[in-house]
């Protein structure tokens, strides 16, 4: 399949479509965090994985990587503009996901469903 560059959803896709990019933006829209709490929070993440994920999001301006210059370094992440700028997109797909599995007769038991960044960063 040829790909499309000028196509919207290909081009959100490609941003958020990574395997524990979603999880990753979810977690920081509710605070800055450290590699070692997200990698707790994620735990079916490597560390290779986590690390691969988070300099992708980097890249895309979508997460802030801030460095403090101490020892032991202390590095930590956050959501920039544009990453708090798919809250929305976020949590539409966590309430289809959660409709889509109680139309299957499946409980919602995900750590998303008690929690509300849009109400969180307005």
């Amino acid at each position: 399949m040829q790909k499309n560059n000028d196509c919207p959803v290909e081009a959100t896709l490609d941003l958020i479509g990574g395997k524990y990019k979603s999880l990753i933006l979810w977690y920081l829209s509710e605070s800055k965090l450290r590699f070692s709490e997200l990698k707790k929070q994620i735990t079916g993440a490597t560390a290779k994985m986590l690390t691969q994920q988070l300099r992708e999001l980097e890249s895309c301006n979508l997460i802030h990587r801030e460095v403090f210059p101490i020892i032991p370094p202390k590095v930590e992440y956050s959501l920039t503009e544009l990453g708090r700028s798919l809250l929305p997109i976020l949590v539409a797909m966590r309430d289809w996901g959660a409709e889509y599995l109680r139309s299957n007769n499946v409980e919602c038991t995900c750590f998303m469903m008690d929690s509300d960044p849009l109400a969180q960063n307005t």
